[in-house]
């Protein structure tokens, strides 16, 4: 008896493995449909559960509390929840400027080939861009350039509305700028935390490029921190490989829970095209910026008063230097508070509050992030020797008007 049950069991388990073995082979499809089944229920729970637990801040702008676990998808057959849970935050922003017209109708010459200037209707130029519903009360986030030259703005929302917006402030060192339309219960996107960021993380860039209608593509994140770039005064870039076209500025670049991570800002393209080298701004510059946008109008940024000299192997051989990170400071600024505070031209900046200064560009950003009427700890080395300074934070100087 026991030797027909052990022979059945062996029968049903070579039968077994090899169903196995030919589905395996010919439709594997199939396994990943069984596999992924049991896994979907609990990624979208957590989803959930993350998007419930975000929390409001003064702004209305809903974010995810610090240390919330965000759950990471893998690589799924789609990201149709994510696309479906940002999309309808995300809008078209169009602007308007009326062109100026040049010439004089007192030559007879022009009046004879081209008629009187002067009786033409002025000529209006329409500019695209996108950008995303950041509280349900009407404020928008976008990009400085997609709004800086327009007299007229409009935003164009997903269920067709098309409405007037007026420009609450903006920012020419970050690239951003807040909107508002007089329109409540907006649809309004979840801010993730960029600092969870990693490299190969998948998002979705969404926007309406060239005006074919709100579109969405994924990619990867492909780099961090990225700076030196020449794209802003303020640089600390998100790359990431998601095609971002001409109309895309301003637009969302969310993680694969629908959470907004990042604003895109910019492209590296020769040709004006998508190259799968795009940028997009972090939402920890991006929460601080409209944060003083909507309170104050303007953004207030911190300022020393110095000028920096990155460190370069020929100037440490030069100077005979122990390390290679760090600022030289090659100018202090007349009455400015590094000057007042003891700082020196030839000091060498190690670091401020703690945070090390690796280049010009480090420095720069670290210093923006600084509340004006704040003191800063700040390390210099001197002669061999580290000082320790506290400086009182200026105000950065608004940059020149464009005109």
């Amino acid at each position: 008896m026991l030797r027909r049950l052990w022979l059945l069991f062996a029968q049903a388990t070579t039968v077994g493995l090899g169903l196995l073995f030919v589905v395996s082979t010919l439709r594997p499809q199939w396994l990943s449909k069984v596999s992924m089944s049991a896994v979907q229920p609990s990624v979208a729970a957590a989803r959930a559960a993350t998007v419930a637990s975000a929390s409001a801040n003064s702004n209305g702008v809903r974010q995810v509390a610090i240390g919330d676990p965000i759950p990471r998808v893998s690589a799924l057959d789609s990201y149709a929840d994510a696309a479906k849970q940002a999309m309808p935050s995300v809008v078209s922003v169009y602007t308007s400027k009326q062109l100026k017209r040049t010439g004089s109708s007192e030559d007879p010459l022009l009046r004879q080939f081209f008629g009187d200037p002067n009786g033409l209707e002025p000529q209006r130029v329409i500019s695209l861009g996108s950008g995303v519903i950041a509280s349900s009360d009407g404020y928008i986030l976008t990009n400085n350039h997609v709004v800086q030259a327009g007299d007229e703005i409009a935003v164009a929302l997903t269920d067709s509305r098309r409405v007037p917006a007026h420009l609450v402030g903006a920012d020419p060192d970050t690239d951003l700028a807040v909107l508002k339309v007089d329109l409540q219960n907006l649809p309004a996107i979840t801010f993730g935390r960029s600092e969870t960021l990693r490299v190969g993380d998948v998002v979705l860039a969404i926007g309406n490029p060239f005006d074919v209608g709100q579109t969405v593509t994924m990619g990867i994140v492909s780099a961090l921190g990225r700076t030196n770039l020449g794209i802003n005064t303020l640089e600390n870039f998100i790359q990431t490989d998601a095609a971002i076209n001409q109309g895309n500025s301003g637009g969302a670049l969310v993680d694969s829970n629908g959470l907004l991570i990042g604003i895109n800002a910019a492209i590296f393209s020769r040709s004006g095209g998508s190259v799968g080298i795009g940028f997009a701004i972090p939402t920890s510059i991006v929460i601080h910026v409209m944060d003083q946008i909507v309170h104050t109008g303007r953004v207030h940024h911190g300022f020393f008063g110095i000028e920096p000299y990155d460190i370069t192997p020929e100037l440490v051989d030069a100077m005979r230097l122990k390390r290679n990170e760090g600022v030289v400071v090659n100018g202090v600024l007349r009455n400015a508070p590094a000057g007042r505070a003891g700082m020196e031209p030839g000091d060498i900046l190690l670091t401020i509050n703690g945070s090390t200064v690796t280049d010009s560009r480090s420095m720069l950003n670290l210093i923006a992030q600084l509340e004006p009427g704040t003191r800063a700890a700040v390390r210099v080395l001197r002669e061999a020797h580290e000082i320790d300074l506290a400086i009182t934070v200026g105000e950065r100087p608004p940059p020149p008007a464009v005109r």
